[in-house]
C-alpha cells in the first residue's frame, strides 16, 4: 500500500500541517496509531468520547450529516493530560495546547471518512486497508 500511503500522508498531511517530501505527516500517523492502539480500536476510542458527554459530537462524525465541532479541552479531557495528550506532543515537540487543537480538527474528518455510511467498521478489520480509501475520497471531497 505504498502508493496509498504516500497518497494519505499528502492529503491529509496538508490538513494536519504539512507533510515534508511527500511523507505521511506525523500528526496524521499519530491520529491513525491513537485509532488503532486504543482499546476497542475505533469504537472504543469513540466511547471515550461518548462517556465524556460528547455522544452528539461523536454520532456527527459517524453519520452522514455534519460533524460537530470539538475543541481542544473537550479533547484534553477524553485523552488524558499529561499522560495522554501530553506524551503525544513531547513526540511530536509541540505544545500541548496546539497538538490539541490540531486533533480536534482533524480527528473528526478522519472518523468520518472511516465511517462513510454511518456506521462502524467490523471489529478486527483493517481500518487502514478498507477505510483509508474512504478519508481521502471524503477528504479530497471537501478540499
Amino acid at each position: 500500500m505504498g502508493l496509498l500511503d504516500q497518497l494519505a500522508g499528502q492529503v491529509l498531511g496538508s490538513l494536519a500541517g504539512g507533510a515534508q517530501g511527500g511523507g505521511q505527516s506525523p500528526l496524521l500517523q499519530l491520529v491513525l496509531n491513537l485509532i488503532q492502539n486504543s482499546e476497542g480500536g475505533l469504537g472504543g476510542l469513540l466511547s471515550k468520547f461518548n462517556q465524556a458527554g460528547l455522544g452528539d459530537q461523536v454520532a456527527s462524525w459517524v453519520g452522514t450529516g455534519q460533524n460537530l465541532p470539538v475543541s481542544a479541552e473537550q479533547l484534553g479531557q477524553v485523552l488524558g493530560g499529561a499522560g495522554g495528550l501530553g506524551d503525544m506532543a513531547a513526540q511530536l515537540g509541540l505544545p500541548q495546547e496546539q497538538l490539541a487543537g490540531q486533533l480536534a480538527q482533524l480527528l473528526p474528518q478522519v472518523i468520518d471518512g472511516l465511517t462513510p455510511n454511518g456506521q462502524l467498521p467490523a471489529e478486527g478489520s483493517d481500518l487502514l486497508g478498507q477505510g483509508l480509501s474512504s478519508v481521502l475520497g471524503s477528504l479530497l471531497g471537501k478540499a
